[in-house]
This record gives C-alpha cells, structure tokens and sequence, in this order.
C-alpha cells in the first residue's frame, strides 16, 4: 500500500472511530429550582446532593448528566413533555404521571418560618387563621396544605404565592420586610439559603409539618428511556446506601439521613 493510500486509510479509521464514540456518547439532563443543599448553582464546587449523587450513579453507566435550574413550574412542564429527563427533588404529590423510584433519596421536612419575636406555632391548618402564608408556585406540600392552599389561592391576607428562579429569596425578603407572616419550606433549604446570606439565626422555626415527605429524582412519562434511566439509579442508590456512599454525601453537605 502506497504512503498516500496508508495515511488515506488511517484518516478515515480516525473518522470512524470519532463517529463511534459521538454516536455512544448519551447525555440525560436534569433540573429543578435552586433548593440547595438538594441542588444547588449549576458549574459550583458544590451542585447539590441528588445533583452529585446522579452524576456519579450514571457515570457508572457511561451516560453524562446535565444539569440545569429552572423554575419549579418551568420544570415540571418541560419533563413532563419529555424536553428534559428528570425533575431534582420532586415528591410523588408534585406530578403523580413522572416515572420513580422505590426508592426515595431524602425526606423534605417542610417547616414553618417566623421573625424571631413571633410567638405563633403551626400546630395544624387551623392555626394558621390570621397568618400570611408565604409559599412557592407549583410546589407540593402535602395533601392538607395543598388544600388549604388552593382554598385561599388568591386571598393575599391568607396565601401569598412566590414563583420564578429566586422564590424562597423572595419569600423571606417578603417575611423580613412584614409582607407575609409566615414561611413555608423545607428545612435544610431555608437553613442553607440562610447561611448563603449570613443570616443563620435571623428566623424562628416554629413548627413542621407531619409527616416527611420522600423525594425522588423524577423520570419523564413520555420518554423510552425513563424505565432504563429509573432502573439504572434506583440500583446505584440501594448500592450507595449499602456501602456507605449515600450517608459520605449527605454527610457532606451537613445533612443527615432522616
């Protein structure tokens, strides 16, 4: 074989195997709002438990994750119609047709944040007659709140809805500036985004709502892949729980198992 014809064959070797690799490549994109420690600034040190928990689970696998952070409305319209893979932290309530897990990842605690010199406590949804309540657009907090919710959607005296990429920041500007009484959130949340803004201590949890809620990486319900992709974490979550991997990441964060 002449030189030209030799360096002609190994070129088009070269394409092939490019070819080979860009056609094994897979990508799965993920999302949600920023609820840090759960998932947190896209390209930080630090992207969030489930963030770094699915990058390394599908790695294992040769698949890529993507993450990006969406508002939570935005979210789960888009998984929902199969333009992303996964919704980061949803629970069951959230959107009942995704595709999840036996297993969740975490439990949300939604508690009930006051200014420190409030005397108020949740002790069920009759107390919070005569409270402002602060809460997120599209966000699932259990089947009684979510009634009382979609009861007095709309009364600003008795529910204020925050929506877009800064709604928690939002909520507690609201709760610190005597616009809303109360707010409701997820407790790691609230106590991360106080310490992002050196503010650990400024507010007064003053009651939880019962009982935890599991949350899961949500799959989409119209994408073939989504079975696959459950199969695939759900196997290296029982694994990481098993070995100790799960309890090294949440340890990481300050978190503990619930």
């Amino acid at each position: 074989m002449s030189r030209y014809r030799l360096l002609v064959a190994r070129g088009c070797m070269l394409v092939l195997l490019a070819w080979a690799g860009w056609a094994r490549a897979e990508t799965l994109v993920i999302a949600g709002d920023i609820w840090c420690p759960v998932n947190c600034q896209p390209g930080s040190e630090r992207p969030g438990i489930f963030v770094e928990l699915a990058r390394e689970i599908f790695a294992e696998a040769g698949i890529e994750v993507q993450y990006k952070a969406l508002n939570w409305a935005r979210t789960l319209q888009m998984v929902r119609r199969g333009e992303l893979n996964a919704a980061v932290g949803a629970g069951v309530e959230d959107a009942p047709d995704f595709l999840f897990g036996a297993t969740p990842v975490a439990s949300s605690r939604s508690c009930f944040f006051t200014l420190p010199d409030s005397t108020w406590r949740f002790t069920g949804t009759a107390s919070l007659a005569g409270q402002r309540l602060g809460v997120i657009n599209d966000y699932s907090y259990g089947d009684e709140l979510n009634t009382y919710i979609a009861l007095h959607h709309g009364d600003s005296e008795r529910i204020q809805i925050a929506a877009g990429d800064t709604a928690l920041a939002l909520n507690i500007g609201k709760l610190t500036h005597g616009r809303v009484d109360v707010v409701l959130e997820n407790a790691w949340v609230m106590q991360a985004m106080l310490a992002s803004q050196g503010r650990v201590g400024d507010l007064r949890e003053a009651g939880c709502r019962a009982p935890d809620v599991p949350i899961y990486l949500a799959f989409s319900p119209v994408l073939e892949s989504s079975p696959r992709y459950v199969a695939i974490f759900e196997q290296g979550l029982q694994r990481y729980r098993a070995n100790g991997r799960l309890q090294a990441l949440l340890a990481a964060y300050g978190v503990q198992t619930p």
